[in-house]
């Protein structure tokens, strides 16, 4: 969504911003803060964006501007500011991928060698007076095709992309077994007054046990503590039979004078026994421990939430789906290891399918974040019988999609090969969500280089929902 924005720190300036694109970050605001420019210098924005960087620079009345961009709608928005804030003497190029032709004055022996500290430019002809009095070489220019051409030989950017990652496929594989199932995008919408605890409290406690192998209770508090909660994080402590005991009274406790509970993320027990969350599993089946959790759940009118590690310990649990601790039967979904055989870790897309749950409360059924996931055994599996009572009941909280925001088998989108590409589901009520994205590795100066929405607001939505 396009909307009309001001620079920090330059009022007099507007610009238009494209959330999906581009918003102004930290990085932009300082550069365009302490920029020093000449009335007579030329100003080179590579990765101009939207062109703020531009707008502050066009504040000294440069001899001109010229920004450089590999997205085409960004350079659009950057032209409208220009024109928006009456900038003259500036250029927008276009940086396509075409076919790269070597020069032939370039030696191929040297190609390889290192050159630390060298920049590889790609820049119109008629531009290169823009580098005069720097120390520059021509290395070539590009040509129509996805190609590179090397004095006489056409070489495909394809083939060379297949040839890099076939080395070591068989050792850590890219690819997994294509599967081609039909698979459904869900749209569950609630409408009407979302639902709101019984209490109202101004800072909810969060509870956040943190196991042996837990490393994400630190993100977890944070993202809970700027949503307006207070956090407890203790650590369950399994040197002596004393230690053991005196950890289950200090959960019982806590989840007694809290109303979140939070399982985050690691690799409890470092996945052993047998499979990861189990250890997380075993300690909440303590009879005392599930007692209070029952009590939680059904007294208290408490929320829980469970991510990566966490969630993998809520179904084994028989929390997701069912909203209680129970034995987990054949029939009861599972999460378990990843199709490609590996642990992954990278940013993946997904869309929000059902807006049932107060987490999901300030989301909108169809919205795409951009969110981390890291893990071997993420891979939801469930019979077609329980799916769709999922599927009836709005638990299918968010799926895996691919770039056109459709829910897909593709490994590039769909890291585990999770049945029916997903990657949240809800209890009945809701109140209790698992997920495998790291939701909670957001912030300022966190993926600042990724296009797209980061922040799905669970953490404000869980805090909101005690207000």
């Amino acid at each position: 969504m396009i909307r009309l924005d001001y620079l920090p720190d330059a009022k007099d300036i507007k610009i238009y911003q494209d959330d999906e694109i581009f918003r102004i970050n930290t990085d932009t605001h300082l550069l365009g803060k302490f920029i020093d420019i000449h009335r007579k210098d030329v100003v080179l924005d590579i990765g101009t964006n939207t062109g703020a960087l531009m707008l502050y620079a066009s504040l000294f009345d440069p001899k001109r501007l010229v920004g450089i961009d590999i997205n085409e709608k960004a350079l659009e928005i950057a032209e409208k500011n220009m024109k928006l804030n009456n900038v003259k003497n500036y250029e927008l190029i276009y940086a396509d991928g075409n076919t790269f032709k070597l020069d032939e004055e370039v030696c191929v022996d040297k190609l390889f060698n290192a050159a630390y500290g060298n920049i590889v430019l790609e820049i119109n002809e008629e531009d290169l007076y823009l580098l005069d009095g720097y120390s520059y070489k021509v290395a070539g220019k590009t040509i129509e095709g996805p190609s590179i051409l090397v004095r006489g030989e056409m070489i495909s950017l394809n083939q060379l992309y297949t040839s890099f990652e076939s080395t070591l496929e068989q050792v850590f594989p890219t690819k997994a077994k294509e599967v081609k199932d039909k698979i459904e995008t869900i749209n569950f919408i609630t409408t009407g007054q979302r639902a709101k605890s019984s209490s109202s409290i101004v800072a909810p406690k969060v509870f956040i046990p943190a196991f042996p192998g837990t490393n994400c209770e630190y993100d977890s508090a944070r993202a809970f503590e700027r949503a307006g909660a207070k956090t407890s994080v203790k650590v369950f402590k399994n040197l002596t039979y004393k230690d053991i005991e005196e950890s289950i009274e200090t959960i019982v406790n806590e989840i007694k004078s809290s109303q979140i509970i939070m399982l985050p993320g690691g690799f409890s027990a470092g996945d052993e026994p047998d499979g990861s969350g189990k250890f997380i599993a075993t300690v909440f089946r303590n009879p005392k421990i599930a007692e209070a959790l029952n009590e939680f759940l059904t007294k208290q009118d408490g929320l829980m939430l469970g991510i990566c590690n966490g969630f993998q310990a809520l179904i084994k649990l028989g929390l997701v789906p069912y909203g209680e601790v129970r034995e987990c039967t054949v029939d009861a979904p599972t999460l378990t290891y990843n199709n490609i055989g590996r642990h992954q870790a990278k940013v993946v897309t997904t869309r929000i399918a059902s807006n049932k749950s107060p987490w999901l409360a300030e989301t909108e059924v169809g919205d795409i974040h951009k969110i981390a996931i890291s893990h071997g055994e993420g891979k939801f599996v469930a019979n077609e019988e329980v799916f769709k009572q999922l599927l009836e009941n709005g638990q299918i909280a968010t799926q895996y999609v691919d770039l056109n925001g459709e829910a897909t088998y593709d490994i590039e989108f769909n890291p585990n090969g999770s049945y029916f590409a997903v990657e949240g589901i809800t209890s009945a009520d809701g109140r209790v969500f698992g997920k495998m994205g790291h939701s909670e590795r957001i912030g300022e100066y966190v993926m600042k280089n990724i296009i797209g929405e980061t922040d799905q607001k669970i953490f404000e939505s869980g805090v909101n929902y005690f207000k």
